[in-house]
C-alpha cells in the first residue's frame, strides 16, 4: 500500500472515530440532564449539527408575556409532561430521542436563520449517521394550525416518525388529585342535597298538575312547528312588500318564528277553554253563573277556531272552510 493511500485511510478512520465519539458524547450529555433541555443559539447549533446518530425534537417557542403567544403558554405544560414522561420510560436513551426547548429570548439568531415568524414550532431532526440515518436531513415540522395540541397528539406524531423497532415509551399523566377531589365533593354534595331535599321535592315531582302543564307546553310547542323552525332556520318575521310586517308566511310549507308562537298561544287558549268547560264549569254551584261561564268559554272557543281557520285560508287560498266573523 502506498504511503499516501495509507495516510488517507488513517485520516478517514480517525475522523470517523472522532465523529462517533463526538455524537456519543453529545447524546450522553443530553441524557444526563432533565428533559426538555433548555437551549440557546450555541447549544441549538451544537445539538442539531451533523454528524448526529440520534434524533432531536426541538420546540421553538416564545414564552415571554410581551409576545402574547397564547398557544405557547397553553402547550408548554403538555410539552414538559411529554418530555419528562419519555425520559422516565427511556432511562438508557435507547430510543435515541432528545427533547429540547429554544425560547425566542434565548435564540433570536436561530429564529432568524430559520425564517420563523410565529411560534410555537416543533421540529424533529433525524439522525445523519448510524443505522437510522436519513439521506434527507431537512427537519420535520409539526403543524400547530389545527388548534391547541395535547401531549397525546405530539406523542403520536413523534412515534410515527421515529425509526421502527426502537423503544417508544408510553405517555403517562400524573394522577389529578384536585380533579378527583372536586368530582368526589360534587357527587357527595349532590347526593346530600337530594337526600335532604327529598321530602320537599318528591311531592312536587309527583304532582299531576305539574306534569300535565309540562306535557301541555311540550305538545303546544311541537304541534305549532317549533322543531320546524330550528331545522329550517326560519326568520322571526318578514316584510309584506308594502312596508308592513308579515306575521304569517304563505303556504303550508313555510312559516315564521312569531307565527309559531301565535299558533301555540291559540292552541293553548283552546286547550284551556276545553279543560275549563269539562272540569271547572260543572263544579260551579250557581246555575246562572254556570250558564254565563258556558256561554263565555264557548264564545272564546268559537272565536279562536274562527281565527285559526282564517289563518289556514291565508296560508292556502284553496282551503274551503271558514267560520264568522273572521
Amino acid at each position: 500500500m502506498k504511503p499516501s493511500t495509507l495516510l488517507t485511510t488513517l485520516t478517514l478512520l480517525t475522523t470517523t472515530l472522532a465523529a462517533k465519539k463526538q455524537t456519543k458524547d453529545r447524546l450522553q450529555d443530553a441524557l444526563s440532564q432533565t428533559y426538555p433541555l433548555k437551549l440557546d443559539d450555541a447549544k441549538f447549533q451544537k445539538l442539531t449539527s451533523a454528524p448526529r446518530d440520534f434524533s432531536n425534537a426541538v420546540l421553538l417557542t416564545a414564552m415571554d408575556t410581551r409576545f402574547g403567544c397564547a398557544a405557547c403558554q397553553q402547550f408548554a405544560p403538555e410539552w414538559d409532561l411529554l418530555a419528562k414522561s419519555w425520559q422516565r420510560g427511556d432511562k438508557g436513551g435507547k430510543s435515541g430521542l432528545v427533547f429540547s426547548t429554544l425560547d425566542f429570548m434565548d435564540g433570536k439568531g436561530t429564529f432568524q436563520s430559520l425564517g420563523l415568524q410565529h411560534a410555537p414550532v416543533l421540529m424533529l431532526y433525524k439522525p445523519s449517521v448510524g443505522p437510522n440515518a436519513k439521506p434527507d436531513l431537512t427537519p420535520l415540522r409539526f403543524d400547530f394550525s389545527g388548534g391547541p395540541q395535547s401531549a397525546e397528539s405530539i406523542h403520536g406524531w413523534l412515534t410515527r416518525n421515529l425509526p421502527e423497532g426502537g423503544p417508544k415509551p408510553k405517555l403517562s399523566r400524573p394522577f389529578n388529585y384536585i380533579k378527583a377531589i372536586s368530582i368526589t365533593t360534587a357527587v357527595v354534595g349532590t347526593v346530600t342535597f337530594f337526600a335532604v331535599a327529598a321530602p320537599y321535592l318528591v311531592p312536587i315531582f309527583q304532582n299531576r298538575n305539574l306534569w300535565a302543564a309540562i306535557s301541555l307546553i311540550a305538545v303546544l310547542l311541537f304541534t305549532s312547528g317549533h322543531m320546524f323552525n330550528h331545522i329550517r332556520k326560519v326568520p322571526y318575521v318578514s316584510g309584506d312588500g308594502k312596508g308592513n310586517i308579515a306575521y304569517f308566511a304563505g303556504g303550508f310549507q313555510n312559516q315564521f318564528g312569531l307565527e309559531t308562537q301565535i299558533v301555540a298561544a291559540m292552541y293553548g287558549v283552546l286547550a284551556f277553554a276545553t279543560i275549563t268547560l269539562a272540569i271547572k264549569v260543572p263544579r260551579i254551584a250557581d246555575a246562572k253563573t254556570q250558564q254565563v261561564a258556558v256561554m263565555a268559554w264557548s264564545a272564546v272557543m268559537f272565536l279562536m277556531y274562527s281565527f285559526l281557520l282564517s289563518i289556514f285560508r291565508f296560508k292556502n287560498g284553496g282551503y274551503p272552510f271558514f267560520l264568522p266573523p273572521f
